[in-house]
């Protein structure tokens, strides 16, 4: 239900992000460099945690610094900052809140979803970066998101899966 997502379309939107709301989808769109931005995640109608992986991709390409605040999981962070730190994102941790100074560029790297989202936020990444993205253990996301890979291809990724 499109109207659940508001906390997350309108940071979307501060950000710089073109969104467009219909009945039943979302469509958001980069038109130009990210903003940075300021984001603690709460209980809803409060930005969701489960979008604090995500979200933090967004801010490590963003233009300055943005601070992300988790305030219902405190270890949150930690799986999914270093992936990204390897991929070039600038994320400074200090207790419950992550300091992300947006780089120009994420280049491809062997990452690790270690859960869910942080998977999920990997994989976003590597869509972002130069070069090629290995996302191991991606059994997590494939339990989370049904056929991720086709939706991803048919929005026009390159995207795809190596069997071990």
């Amino acid at each position: 239900i499109p109207k659940h997502m508001e906390c997350i379309t309108s940071k979307l939107e501060e950000m710089g992000a073109k969104v467009i709301v219909f009945d039943d989808a979302i469509r958001v769109m980069r038109t130009g460099k990210l903003r940075q931005t300021t984001v603690k995640t709460s209980p809803y109608p409060g930005f969701p945690t489960d979008m604090q992986a995500q979200v933090c991709v967004c801010m490590s390409l963003a233009k300055g610094t943005s601070r992300l605040t988790e305030s219902v999981y405190e270890t949150r962070f930690f799986g999914y900052c270093a992936e990204l730190e390897s991929m070039g994102a600038n994320i400074h941790i200090n207790g419950k809140t992550a300091t992300v100074v947006g780089v120009e560029q994420l280049y491809g790297s062997t990452v690790y979803a270690h859960d869910l989202r942080a998977g999920a936020a990997l994989v976003i990444a590597g869509l972002s970066a130069l070069g090629t993205t290995q996302v191991e253990d991606i059994h997590y996301v494939e339990r989370g998101y049904e056929d991720l890979i086709g939706k991803l291809t048919v929005l026009g990724a390159q995207i795809r899966r190596v069997e071990d």
